[in-house]
């Protein structure tokens, strides 16, 4: 049996909600059922449920909660005859495997990755191979591998050879199908040619060979696969944020189905006739929870197949037979997960399970073929996970192993349901964990946060939690407005209200448990991870008096510059952070976002802080963090950091988890009073000690104040006449030999400069018109293929449109001033200046991508002898970078008799880290 998910908004969306949360397998990490009263809430008027009369269990090592665990992540090869599964080797998670009948001693490594542990592996449809995704030190430039467990290893090696079927530098793979038809083969995007948009490869699992199917020249998102491994459907980002489902015809795309930027929509999986797909949609205004469809992709005929029966809930997943392909039930998840079988034989089968496993959470995580042999999941809030094999012929149970089998399982607290209202009477959802064997009463609580914010918190074991509640505290995990699975109306309530009412829904239940006599409101914390980190800062910075400490791992505090270097794959939701988060590129989007920004608050905070970051984030930078700690270093208010320098979104090493664990664990105590485990083992005392900052060495992220910014001055003219550029372009290990045209007109009182630029996909134009007094930008026009983008510039601001295949978006913003040596001949301008030794200067120019003024740096480092084509020049040595931080740099040697440029190298990070040479040809 096969879950099939629909993501809550969009892929990347859902992997924006995946973070820091939950590092212990099988348990997904989240920034994304025993009810306690009828319809599973406990309502606000009634008392905290009183603790079970036990003793106060002992401090428990953390390393029982954030170590490797023993064995974890079993999937059963689809033939049945192998278990893989996750075990460490050489001191980090590897991949094992044995014979399905075989004790787990008997198995062998078959990876030996020592710098990351391996999280995610999955079996190709032949049992041939197996497949895992793995970064590099939190990148998030994830790699498909694939290797072959019955292969000898070669000589000097322990395990058998992997496979990098992605093998490309500074590329995110992305995987879209593994389809059962073709065993052999699977469908990946990668993002080498473009960083922001994922073209579709046909990947060769025998020999890796990669052939590019298409191009991704659409905004496609994400590709769609029928059951025989056809190419069927595409999902598209239009640029108003629509998401629109096309059908990919021999033609092109056809529109078939849209649903705007509020709504959610999109394909689940092929029915088996080959002709239906099932979508999961919320699409109407009259439409509040998502619900499952099957929609004819060629006659537009839109059927319901299911939504919630308690109409509590979104749509949750769709089961299906391995062996039928048959739609054999669903699943919702409320207060605790709840089924609903559609095939009497599943039923039965679930109803036995339930009956030996009572008060646990079931789930098959992996099936044979014949669907006869089931690796089943089952978890509570006091067990982190037990996987067994249940044979459904046989009707046979066996347990295959515990995760965190040294755990003590009756010192764990138990996890109940609670809601509660926020300062406008929505009710929030959320659970409540209390230190077994203590009166609730006055208890020191820590709120914990999920991220996102577009995830949600959900019954079950949570580590982070019963560390918490082992140390003696309350913690209580809210389902805020925003968090997804509540139904549209829920979602869109936390639209541009981040650090406000979706703040109060924080508040509001430190203030409901306070009011139970539950929490000692002198003693709350907060805590969390992304947006939970945001939600920490925001905390201590508008609701002071709330909070007595705050651990914000990787949370932003600077909602403006979080959302200027989002990774480029997440192009295609910047509409839709506009929309829930707010627009900074309108001045009253811009003004709810600083003011929503916790680092514009920053002298209110009075509560201790410990700030956690990973410096290879991709998501939340570093520079997110680094600004908080300068801001309150220099108010001398004490604040603590931590950094890890092999760490991304998030921690993932369990070295580095447990020397975090041991510092917030140490931080909480000495502010909150919770108990404190004092020791820990040399490597993890080591780890702390290299993570910890000193803050008196943190710098402040490099800005320019906009307003200070003027334009530069030239002191010489522009030339008339023609400029050739040999160009070399070096991404991913390949080399691509391109050619520029510069050629410059004056018109009146104007400089007319257009490049022209041939490339493998035909020609790119750059057209500018400059004053020819200031060299300052009058008007731009840029042609590329399907894409025409006009632009004017007056006073200041922007207008324009750009245009892509006949559809028009208009431009319109506020620059702040003038733009110079931006677009076509943008370092002949440079010439212009008045350069020298140690000049420096900083000017605006115009991010087309992101449609915002951006500031760059110029300085003059030196004087060097350049040889190019065109022969040898004595030229000054121009750096440019960004003035705000942002990465890439572009060096210009300009010749100092002609004034112009002769030699150019840029690195462009948005291309996969392309480095850019030209040179001044013949």
């Amino acid at each position: 049996m096969r879950t099939e998910k629909q993501p809550p908004e969009t892929p990347e969306l859902r992997r924006a909600a995946t973070g820091w949360r939950r590092a212990v397998p099988p348990l997904l990490i989240a920034l994304v059922v025993a009810p306690l009263v009828a319809g599973g809430l406990l309502s606000a008027a009634a008392p905290a449920r009183a603790a079970e009369k036990t003793e106060v269990p002992p401090i428990l090592d953390r390393e029982l909660f954030f170590g490797d665990p023993e064995i974890s992540g079993a999937q059963l090869s689809p033939d049945g005859r192998f278990i893989s599964f996750i075990k460490p080797y050489k001191g980090t998670r590897n991949l094992w495997v044995k014979r399905t009948e075989q004790p787990f001693d008997a198995a062998k490594p078959v990876t030996a990755d020592t710098l990351r542990p391996i999280r995610i592996s999955f079996w190709s449809w032949d049992s041939k191979y197996l497949l895992y995704v793995q970064d590099r030190a939190g990148d998030e430039n994830f790699h498909v591998y694939a290797l072959n467990p019955a292969e000898a290893p070669a000589a000097g090696q322990d395990v058998p050879t992997a496979r990098d079927l992605t093998d490309l530098k500074n590329v995110r793979a992305q995987l879209y199908a593994v389809p059962k038809a073709l065993p052999d083969t699977i469908y990946v995007g990668l993002n080498d040619r473009d960083a922001a948009w994922h073209d579709l490869y046909k990947v060769n699992l025998t020999t890796g060979a990669r052939t590019l199917l298409r191009k991704n020249a659409d905004r496609v998102t994400r590709w769609i696969f029928d059951l025989q491994g056809q190419l069927r459907l595409a999902t598209r980002a239009a640029e108003n944020g629509d998401t629109e489902v096309l059908r990919v015809d021999a033609d092109g795309f056809k529109k078939v189905y849209t649903c705007n930027v509020s709504e959610t929509c999109a394909p689940v999986r092929f029915h088996k006739d080959g002709r239906r797909v099932y979508m999961e949609t919320n699409k109407g205004d009259d439409v509040d929870l998502s619900r499952l469809v099957l929609f004819d992709a060629q006659g537009g005929k839109e059927e319901l197949v299911e939504s919630d029966p308690m109409k509590r809930v979104d749509f949750g997943n769709a089961l299906f037979s391995e062996k039928t392909d048959e739609l054999v039930g669903t699943s919702y998840e409320d207060d605790r997960q709840r089924y609903a079988w559609r095939e009497p034989s599943y039923a039965a089968d679930f109803a036995a399970l339930t009956k030996q496993l009572p008060g646990k959470d079931l789930a098959v995580v992996s099936a044979t073929r014949d669907d006869r042999l089931w690796l089943v999941a089952a978890s509570s809030d006091t067990e982190p996970g037990e996987t067994h094999l249940y044979d459904r012929k046989a009707k046979k149970l066996t347990l295959q192993y515990r995760i965190h089998e040294k755990l003590p399982r009756q010192h764990l607290a138990s996890m109940q349901v609670v809601h509660y209202p926020s300062s406008d009477g929505l009710q929030i959802p959320g659970y409540l964990t209390l230190p077994k064997g203590v009166e609730p009463k006055k208890l020191p609580l820590v709120l914990l946060v999920h991220g996102g914010p577009w995830g949600r918190d959900s019954w079950g074991y949570d580590s982070i939690a019963q560390f918490l509640a082992n140390r003696g505290y309350a913690v209580l995990q809210p389902n805020f407005r925003a968090s997804t699975g509540y139904g549209k109306k829920f979602v869109l309530a936390g639209n541009r209200e981040w650090g406000q009412k979706m703040q109060d829904d924080l508040t509001w239940g430190v203030k409901y448990l306070v009011a139970q006599g539950t929490a000692d409101a002198r003693r709350v914390g907060i805590m969390g991870g992304s947006y939970g980190g945001y939600a920490t800062l925001a905390g201590v910075a508008f609701t002071p008096d709330v909070y007595a400490a705050g651990v914000s791992i990787v949370g932003p505090s600077n909602l403006i510059t979080l959302l200027e270097s989002i990774p480029p794959y997440w192009e295609s939701i910047r509409k839709l952070f506009a929309e829930r988060m707010g627009d900074p590129s309108t001045p009253e989007g811009k003004a709810q976002l600083e003011r929503q920004s916790p680092l514009h608050s920053a002298a209110q905070i009075k509560t201790p802080l410990l700030v956690v970051q990973g410096a290879n984030d991709p998501r939340v930078k570093r520079a997110e963090s680094d600004q908080i700690v300068v801001a309150l270093r220099e108010r001398n208010f004490p604040v603590e950091y931590l950094v890890a320098p092999d760490e991304g979104h998030g921690f993932a090493r369990p070295v580095n988890n447990l020397a975090l664990f041991a510092s917030a664990e140490r931080f909480l105590a000495k502010h909150l009073g919770g108990r404190y485990q004092e020791g820990m083992p040399p490597e993890v005392a080591q780890r702390l000690k290299e993570i910890t900052v000193d803050v008196k060495t943190v710098e402040r992220p490099k800005r320019v104040a906009a307003a200070a910014v003027g334009t530069p001055k030239p002191v010489a003219d522009l030339k008339a006449g023609t400029d050739v550029y040999p160009i070399r372009m070096e991404i991913a290990g390949r080399t691509l030999d391109l050619k520029s045209t510069t050629e410059i007109k004056q018109e009146g009182n104007t400089w007319v400069i257009k490049d022209s630029t041939q490339t493998p996909g035909g020609e790119v134009l750059d057209v500018a018109t400059l004053d020819k007094a200031t060299l300052t930008l009058r008007r731009r026009t840029v042609k590329q293929g399907p894409l025409t983008i006009e632009l004017d510039f007056n006073e200041g601001k922007v207008s324009g449109q750009v245009e892509v295949a006949g559809k028009k978006q208009p431009v319109a913003a506020d620059l702040g001033g003038a733009l110079f040596a931006d677009g076509a001949g943008a370092f002949h301008s440079v010439g212009a200046l008045p350069l020298a030794a140690g000049y420096t200067t900083t000017f605006r120019n115009f991010d087309l991508r992101k449609q915002k003024a951006s500031l760059k740096q110029l300085r003059v480092v030196g004087i060097e002898k350049v040889t190019v084509q065109a022969g040898v020049f004595d030229a000054f040595k121009v750096e440019i970078d960004s003035a705000e931080g942002d990465p890439g740099k572009v060096t210009v040697w300009i010749a100092k008799t002609l004034r112009k440029p002769v030699k150019i190298i840029a690195s462009v990070p948005e291309q996969g880290g392309a480095v850019v040479t030209s040179e001044l040809g013949k």
